[in-house]
């Protein structure tokens, strides 16, 4: 995955900076799906696009049931580590990383569609 977006990378002239939170967020998306979406064996989608000063990044998953990282539970940072419940760390810093998320689901797959900008990745 990190040589595909590598090479998408260098082919679109984007800055090194921005592909550390493409990375960090095509993996962790791409990690849940294939942990939580065992009912299936089809392969997930991955596209890229240059959009102005940023990066469009879809992943598609197929034969899943509905699941919207936008509707997951929030992440008490502000907690102590060892008082934190595990888990949702990852879907957090894809929410503070991304200007725009967008969720669609149809015929059992589920699509996450999100928009990173060069200025966008301060977490």
């Amino acid at each position: 995955m990190v040589a595909f977006t590598e090479s998408f990378f260098v082919a679109n002239t984007l800055p090194p900076d921005l592909r550390n939170a493409v990375d960090l967020c095509v993996e962790e998306l791409f990690v849940n799906m294939v942990a939580y979406n065992t009912e299936t064996h089809e392969p997930i989608l991955v596209e890229l696009e240059r959009t102005g000063q940023g990066i469009q990044v879809a992943l598609t998953d197929f034969g899943v049931e509905r699941f919207d990282p936008r509707t997951a539970p929030p992440v008490d940072v502000t907690a102590p580590v060892d008082e934190r419940e595990p888990g949702g760390l990852g879907l957090y810093l894809v929410m503070k990383m991304a200007s725009a998320i967008h969720y669609e689901y149809r015929d059992q797959t589920s699509k996450i569609t999100l928009h990173l900008d060069e200025t966008d990745n301060d977490v």
